[in-house]
């Protein structure tokens, strides 16, 4: 007859409950460290940009003859060429991205797979002026173009490929081979597991990967100013004339220094990070919806 033999955890030492003690101060320390300049940064911009959040005409106004000397005007012009451009970026960069992703965990294999791989990491460590100055050799240079907001779309999309490409490669990795297994014993080819699995699985983290490349992409500030010029007025064409940005305005307004310029400019800063954040919110809501849900 076979007996159960019970076995009795060691006790742990004092030694042990230090080391953990002190990795768990130094964890939160190091957080609180990060914290700081963090917090800083959001209450002095709060502290000196909420002013003119508040005014009605902030939202619904452009600078249109409003000097540096003036008081007031708004922001309306600078917010629909930032959307307006981060759009056209997104549509452009968002299938090429991702479908980017999915050639590499899923089809990719040889010198071809790593030679694509190759130039995701060499545009995840060029400078937006380097893309903005390419985009204007080649727009400009070579086709003899205009510097309009297509342009620096064009510019953007080269900075945002690499985010969503490494991204949704990572959330990709991340679903289950059990899941493509099980596809492949049913007979379902291989786009269509991709297509009805994998893709569903790993849609909130795709998502989330969108959401960070577009943050890079709207406060770049080096391809508006090579390739698209500010302007005062609204403009909705980005293939025709100067279009505004949040960026651009906050760059125009330093360089006039005056108190209702600065004022302008602590405004802008703050209406581009709760424009980032209202986007990422959204992207949080459409990811969750959009997830596949386990029953249990």
């Amino acid at each position: 007859m076979a007996t159960a033999t019970s076995t009795t955890l060691a006790p742990i030492s004092d030694s042990r409950k230090l080391r953990n003690h002190v990795a768990t101060f130094a964890m939160y320390a190091c957080f609180v460290i990060a914290m700081i300049p963090l917090v800083w940064i959001i209450w002095t911009l709060v502290a000196k940009g909420a002013g003119l959040l508040g005014d009605p005409h902030w939202w619904t106004n452009s600078q249109r003859g409003i000097t540096s000397r003036i008081q007031g005007g708004g922001a309306y012009h600078a917010i629909i060429g930032t959307l307006l451009m981060a759009l056209v970026t997104a549509l452009i960069a968002v299938p090429l991205g991702v479908g980017t992703a999915i050639y590499l965990v899923e089809y990719g294999r040889g010198r071809i797979a790593r030679a694509v791989s190759f130039m995701v990491d060499v545009l995840t460590g060029v400078p937006s002026i380097v893309a903005a100055l390419f985009i204007y050799a080649l727009w400009i240079g070579t086709f003899g173009l205009h510097r309009v907001g297509f342009a620096v779309s064009l510019a953007l999309v080269l900075l945002m490929i690499p985010v969503i490409v490494r991204s949704t490669e990572e959330m990709l990795r991340l679903v289950p081979r059990d899941l493509r297994e099980a596809a492949f014993a049913l007979g379902v080819p291989r786009w269509k597991t991709i297509m009805s699995i994998v893709l569903p699985t790993a849609f909130s983290g795709i998502v989330t990967g969108i959401m960070l490349g577009l943050a890079r992409v709207m406060g770049e500030t080096a391809p508006l100013l090579i390739l698209g010029p500010y302007a005062k007025a609204i403009n909705t064409n980005l293939f025709s004339g100067n279009m505004a940005a949040l960026p651009t305005m906050i760059n125009q307004d330093r360089v006039e220094a005056l108190k209702p310029a600065v004022d302008r400019v602590w405004s802008a800063a703050l209406t581009l990070i709760l424009l980032v954040m209202v986007l990422s919110l959204l992207g949080r809501l459409v990811s969750r919806l959009g997830s596949v849900k386990t029953s249990r």
